[in-house]
């Protein structure tokens, strides 16, 4: 008998045999408060009735219509759709199946239209699994040991966390101008502008612990990339579709990218995923570069459709900026009454919109991966599922589709404050 690899450990104990809305449903028939999304995928909810009667609808009609072979009017219509909320100028795109491969295509992009070989990423970032996704990934070394040499040509700078860099009695303002200037001294000593293609970040770092960029920082990588011809990937693929309560995270920092990834939220669970880019940047892509056998899938194209179809109705970014505020000042009342202390405590409430993460430390400030794992687990038990994240897995994340209601978010807000009291007493 075949089984799973043993080292595919999930995160919660639950078998998942429904879903919907923001609810799991077990084998039992018990309901979980489903504060993971899938990682963030489900924009819409489980199985909302919208994506659901679109994908059965084109499952009926083509399920697959390859699309370097032949064109399908999912992938056509979702491609002017998307000019409707992509940043302006960025009027090309390119679709592949999963948030590393768009990441992939988009540094391919990068070095072919300028000819350079180098790409600068950041600490903490953490951009996919595949090998030059993972080269570029830094927010544990879990995802980037045991299989190298990686992808060489990728240079590392700071990115301005605030509340790692407290202990060296940093600011954010602080901490900001560290981080440039310490990008300065990279492109000094490491990799020189004329050899450097991109820059690429994240406007809110997903796995390395849910750390908002500043627009002080990201026009700071605008000014540097413009004066030295250097393209600026953002990569969006967790905090895009809604998720920051900005359509888009770079939104809330003035980003303004060449080059931007989407994944995760876009089709509302279907793997679907794409680059966009000024079509004269695009055009600059090598003959053959772009392609794939799955990528655009007709079914996953009517469900990314309907996606944005909910999204906009709903107005489902909007509710994810009043219920993340919502869900931010409980996470912050519960923060307030565990203080860092003798048995350590939670340090930092942060995010932004839907994307909300608690970091715990023991008591002489350290990461406490081990703390942020009972509470973890506590929730589960009492029926919210959550997920760590954290270079120790110090930080307890909330995902939560954005059709999330306020009555929802008390609910998850109840559960977590049993938990967090579960687990430390």
């Amino acid at each position: 008998m075949s089984a799973l690899s043993p080292v595919l450990q999930q995160a919660t104990p639950v078998l998942a045999v429904r879903g919907e809305g923001v609810h799991l449903y077990d084998e039992s028939g018990r309901a979980y408060l489903d504060f993971t999304a899938g990682i963030g995928v489900t924009s819409t909810g489980h199985c909302h009735p919208r994506v659901v009667a679109a994908a059965r609808e084109q499952t009926g009609k083509l399920i697959h219509g390859q699309y370097t072979t032949v064109m399908h009017q999912p992938l056509r219509t979702l491609s002017e759709r998307l000019g409707e909320v992509l940043p302006s100028g960025l009027d090309s795109l390119f679709f592949v199946n999963s948030g590393s491969e768009a990441v992939e295509a988009a540094m391919r992009l990068a070095k072919q239209a300028t000819g350079r070989p180098n790409i600068v990423a950041f600490h903490g970032g953490f951009h996919g699994r595949t090998m030059a996704a993972a080269s570029m990934t830094t927010s544990a070394t879990k995802f980037r040991s045991g299989y190298g040499p990686l992808m060489p040509g990728v240079a590392l700078a700071p990115f301005p966390d605030p509340f790692h860099y407290a202990r060296y009695g940093m600011d954010e303002e602080t901490v900001t101008r560290f981080a440039l200037s310490e990008l300065d001294r990279v492109l000094a000593t490491v990799t020189a502008p004329r050899d450097t293609a991109a820059f690429i970040v994240e406007p809110v770092l997903g796995e390395g612990g849910y750390v908002p960029a500043n627009t002080a920082f990201l026009r700071g990588l605008r000014e540097r990339a413009d004066r030295h011809g250097i393209l600026l990937i953002i990569d969006e693929v967790q905090t895009g579709f809604g998720r920051t309560g900005r359509f888009w995270g770079h939104d809330h920092f003035a980003g303004d990218p060449d080059i931007i990834v989407t994944a995760k939220g876009l089709a509302s669970g279907f793997p679907l995923s794409a680059i966009a880019a000024p079509r004269e940047l695009m055009a600059k892509a090598w003959p053959g570069s772009q392609g794939g056998t799955y990528g655009g899938n007709a079914v996953a194209c009517a469900a990314a459709l309907a996606t944005l179809d909910v999204i906009q109705e709903e107005k489902l970014v909007r509710n994810a900026a009043e219920r993340g505020a919502q869900l931010f000042a409980g996470l912050r009342e519960v923060a307030a009454a565990r203080p860092v202390g003798g048995q350590g405590g939670i340090g930092d409430v942060r995010g932004l919109g839907l994307m909300a993460g608690t970091e715990f430390v023991t008591a002489d400030g350290e990461p406490d991966g081990a703390t942020a794992s009972r509470v973890h687990a506590a929730a589960a038990e009492r029926g919210l599922l959550l997920l760590t994240c954290g270079t120790q897995g110090q930080v307890v994340r909330m995902i939560p589709p954005l059709v999330i209601t306020a009555d929802q978010v008390d609910e998850g807000l109840a559960l977590w404050k049993e938990s967090v009291t579960a687990a430390l007493g």
